[in-house]
C-alpha cells in the first residue's frame, strides 16, 4: 500500500479496516539491515548462539523498532499524502521471531472533528501468520475536511 492522494474525514466510517500491511517472511538478512541501518547492535537480532544458547530465547528476535516502523508505514500510507500521523502507542507482549510473516491491522475506533480537521481514532496491531497478536496499540490521524484548507504543515495538535 502507497501514500495516495488526499484521503478526507468524512470518508472514513466507525469501524472500518485498513487495508493489512503485510512483512515477511522476515530474514536473518532483513534483522541484520535493520539492526545496522539503527545501530542496533544487540545480537539476539543477527548472532542465533548468542540469542539461544546465551540468552535463552527460542530463536533470533525481531527488532521492536522495526515492529514500529511498520505500524507506522501502515498509518503513513493509509492518511495519503494530506494526513498527518499525530499518535501512536503500543505494546510489546509477544515475541516475533525471524522466519515470522507479520500483518499490520487497523480499524477505525471512533473520529471527531477538531478546529479546521478531522481526528481518527483507529485500534491496531501485529499477528503474526498464526493469529498471535504481539503489538496491540492504538493511534490518532489527522486528516482534512472536504472542502476545507490543508493540514498546517508542521501539524499543530489541537488544544485539549
Amino acid at each position: 500500500m502507497k501514500a495516495t492522494g488526499t484521503r478526507f474525514y468524512e470518508d472514513v466510517a466507525i469501524g472500518e479496516e485498513l487495508p493489512r500491511l503485510r512483512k515477511g517472511p522476515l530474514t536473518t538478512m532483513h534483522l541484520m539491515r535493520w539492526s545496522a541501518a539503527m545501530e542496533n547492535w544487540h545480537r539476539i537480532h543477527y548472532d542465533r548462539p548468542f540469542a539461544v544458547e546465551h540468552d535463552k530465547l527460542p530463536d533470533l528476535l525481531i527488532n521492536g523498532s522495526f515492529k514500529q516502523q511498520f505500524v507506522v508505514q501502515l498509518l503513513k500510507d493509509w492518511a495519503g499524502r494530506g494526513g498527518w500521523v499525530w499518535k501512536v502507542g503500543f505494546q510489546f507482549r509477544a515475541m516475533n521471531k525471524v522466519g515470522e510473516t507479520l500483518e499490520v491491522w487497523a480499524r477505525v475506533a471512533h473520529k471527531r472533528e477538531a478546529a479546521s480537521f478531522g481526528l481518527v481514532a483507529l485500534e491496531l496491531g501485529i499477528v503474526n501468520e498464526h493469529g498471535v497478536e504481539s503489538t496491540p496499540g492504538s493511534a490518532t490521524v489527522a486528516l482534512p475536511l472536504r472542502g476545507g484548507p490543508a493540514l498546517p504543515y508542521p501539524f499543530e495538535p489541537p488544544a485539549g
